[in-house]
């Protein structure tokens, strides 16, 4: 028996990361490659990237996006174009300095992001007011150097992703298309990953490199670190001028464009482990289930084998019929007991079990993975399944919503923030706006601040550190 074969060996409670390590690995969403840094994603674990990947490119799609493809070499030259974005990437660049034993001579980058190349070509391919919007999404790796703390799906050196990158002749449409994209984050994350997130704005200290503002949604993990899940940049005209993306107006005016840029990452599989796994492994949310329901077999002789098998090829068929993704278990070198304990820990939303006497009875067993409770129903119930697993989506997002909700705190006094920042969470607090405050709660307990949700404008209250009138109610907390 192989060591993967074995089951979870710890507690999420006790050793959080390692036993998220384990569930990525005993349950086969993703193994380390032979490079440091680098995982090898697992057909399951793919499998969940191509669901979510599915429903984004559906709803860009509605909104007039499109698919492109970007190479991953960047050349140096062309970074300098944005010199202070990009300084921002520079001590996390792989670079490539050969061709075979040949000096290539301007240095080319492995993509870290892929601004700088989109723009250059944008401003090929925009001339008049007539090319816009242009609305671009793109499916790549991005690459950077994450050596030390490596984690599969959070904290990795390449990663995949998707990252959008639309120009606009006015300003307020580009801002309305920023807003626009966070909400179908929100929505997919929340709908098709059972995670609730918080959305709003970064502070300007955290906003990113060459952004006007950038706007985020968060979440708050089991051991009561952040989790930033997804960003949606207005980027204003700060790059449109130095990569020259201009275009002719209606009065044939040269003008600047306006721009956003978007993107979330594979971090959303490492977010879905963390919140929704337990003891036994994973717990998969069945809209993204490489398999959403397994039927096990349960015989112990060819006799009985023989009156199972056809009613379970009719339910099988049945239920694909209406679109489940079913898996049949008919390996007959395992136990049921085995079985079951191999499926728990890959996280399968349900598991059908089928005997002889269930057969006797007309019935079969239904064991829920999200909260292990097991249900019988007759064999003219099989329709009730879809119903059962929808049940099980919104359950499981009602679920992790009350776990936020008590991992989120209201505080007010810093030595009580001081105290309490270690054992993790979301603190609600008052801020002043200023830069020197953030700063400083940084330097001294290791929260940054998260997101300033929307609507969270507040000058009732006193800024937690400086004690001066507050501007807004930041959520500050440590992080991956």
């Amino acid at each position: 028996m192989s060591k993967e074969d074995i089951g979870i060996t710890v507690s999420k409670e006790a050793d959080f990361s390692e036993w998220y390590t384990q569930v990525v690995l005993k349950a086969k969403l993703a193994d380390y490659a032979p490079v440091k840094g680098l995982i090898v994603l697992r057909p399951d674990g793919y499998s969940i990237w191509e669901s979510l990947r599915n429903t984004f490119d559906e709803k860009f799609f509605k909104k007039g996006i499109r698919n492109g493809f970007l190479p991953i070499l960047i050349p140096e030259s062309l970074l300098g174009k944005e010199q202070k974005h990009f300084a921002g990437f520079n001590p996390e660049v792989f670079w490539v300095t050969h061709s075979g034993e040949n000096e290539i001579g301007d240095r080319l980058a492995l993509r870290p992001t892929s601004e700088t190349l989109a723009y250059t070509m944008y401003s090929k391919w925009i001339q008049s007011w007539r090319d816009l919007p242009l609305k671009i999404n793109f499916w790549n790796t991005a690459l950077r150097a994450e050596i030390k703390a490596t984690k599969p799906f959070l904290r990795t050196s390449e990663f995949l992703w998707q990252e959008g990158h639309t120009v606009h002749a006015i300003k307020e449409e580009a801002e309305k298309e920023v807003i626009e994209i966070l909400e179908i984050y929100k929505n997919t994350v929340q709908d098709e990953l059972a995670i609730p997130v918080v959305t709003g704005k970064k502070s300007e200290k955290e906003k990113f490199v060459g952004a006007v503002y950038t706007t985020t949604m968060e979440s708050i993990m089991p051991d009561g670190k952040a989790l930033q899940m997804g960003t949606s940049h207005f980027l204003g005209q700060n790059f449109s001028i130095p990569f020259e993306v201009k275009f002719s107006d209606k009065d044939n005016v040269e003008q600047f464009a306006w721009q956003t840029s978007w993107g979330v990452s594979w971090r959303l599989i490492g977010a879905m482990i963390m919140v929704h796994g337990d003891d036994k492994g994973l717990v998969l949310p069945p809209k993204v289930a490489p398999i959403q329901v397994v039927i096990v077999p349960i015989y112990k002789s060819d006799d009985a084998k023989n009156v199972i098998f056809p009613k379970l090829n009719e339910i099988r068929q049945q239920l694909e019929s209406k679109k489940i993704r079913v898996h049949v278990d008919d390996r007959n070198e395992l136990t049921p007991g085995y079985k079951f304990n191999d499926w728990e820990l890959k996280g399968i939303p349900l598991r059908i079990e089928i005997g002889p006497k269930d057969i006797e009875k007309q019935q079969i067993v239904l064991a829920k993975r999200y909260n292990r409770e097991k249900i019988s129903i007759g064999f003219n119930e099989i329709e009730k399944i879809s119903t059962i697993l929808d049940e099980i989506q919104k359950d499981m997002l009602e679920i992790a919503k009350v776990k936020a909700k008590q991992n989120t705190i209201n505080i007010s006094e810093y030595s009580e923030f001081k105290s309490k920042i270690g054992k993790g969470g979301f603190f609600n607090a008052y801020w002043c706006g200023k830069t020197e405050c953030e700063e400083k709660i940084k330097e001294e307990t290791g929260a940054d601040i998260r997101v300033i949700p929307f609507g969270s404008e507040n000058t009732n209250g006193k800024c937690i550190y400086c004690n001066e009138q507050s501007k807004e109610t930041p959520i500050f907390a440590r992080g991956y």
